[in-house]
């Protein structure tokens, strides 16, 4: 199962990637979760200190310079480079979910592709297309992290909204950027929400995206990140949040 989650920022799509991550872990499934966010919060979100966040895979400038053969300076390098042993030697374990952090994409011209960026998208291949484990990726509401030949291996992208145009917004657009790279299968999770009305109301406005998901506003969560732990609690209820979500993925 490989799953991408994005959303216009605020909405809570990590926390709904750290609820995916963290049922399929207590169910007995190897997941890794990928926070591909710039701004990076799965591990905060998970309940882990600032301060041990894993390092960003794209600011390891040695190991890709030695894996990609890029001599500083030089514009040729492998765009296949070597990282099945990433995960194992980079992932932060936190109860059964493994935390790679990807970092910010390296800017440029449009459409560049340097060797920090070829070793990103090479490992994400890898774990999207290699890899026999669940992947649930953390995203912005770009796609600069996905390319066209990785997105064939995502069973579906979720588009996390709240009641709200904007973010409505957001979710068409990542329903246009998806489709642009080949993923076909696009769901939205309707999140803090406040009442039966205003689910049916982000429902209607959302169509013919289809709804997957249905979490509504929940103090708790809301408190647990103040607190600094991981709101999901495993109880009944959450279970069920994520059920229902993984119950429409496609196969």
């Amino acid at each position: 199962m490989k799953l991408a989650v994005t959303g216009k920022g605020g909405v809570g799509k990590t926390t709904v990637a750290v609820f995916l991550a963290r049922y399929l872990a207590d169910t007995g499934r190897r997941v890794v979760l990928i926070d591909a966010d710039p701004d990076a919060n799965a591990a905060l979100v998970l309940g882990v200190n600032g301060g041990m966040q894993p390092p960003p895979i794209v600011e390891m400038e040695e190991l890709i310079r030695q894996r990609t053969g890029a001599a500083e300076g030089a514009s040729l390098f492998t765009l296949n480079p070597r990282v099945d042993d990433i995960p194992d030697r980079f992932a932060l374990d936190v109860d059964g979910v493994r935390l790679l952090r990807m970092g910010a994409p390296k800017k440029g011209g449009g459409g560049c592709l340097c060797p920090e960026n070829a070793f990103v998208r090479s490992l994400l291949a890898h774990l999207v297309l290699a890899s026999d484990q669940a992947v649930i990726l953390d995203m912005p509401a770009g796609i600069e992290h996905l390319g066209r030949g990785t997105a064939q291996g995502v069973d579906m992208m979720l588009a996390v909204v709240e009641p709200g145009r904007r973010s409505v917004q957001t979710a068409f657009l990542v329903d246009k950027l998806a489709a642009d790279i080949g993923i076909r299968n696009v769901g939205v999770v309707v999140n803090k929400y406040r009442s039966d009305s205003e689910l049916e109301l982000v429902a209607a406005e959302v169509a013919p995206l289809p709804v997957v998901g249905r979490i509504p506003y929940d103090q708790a969560i809301a408190a647990s990140d103040l607190e600094g732990v991981c709101p999901y609690k495993g109880t009944l209820q959450h279970r069920q949040w994520v059920e229902q979500i993984l119950s429409k993925i496609p196969g």
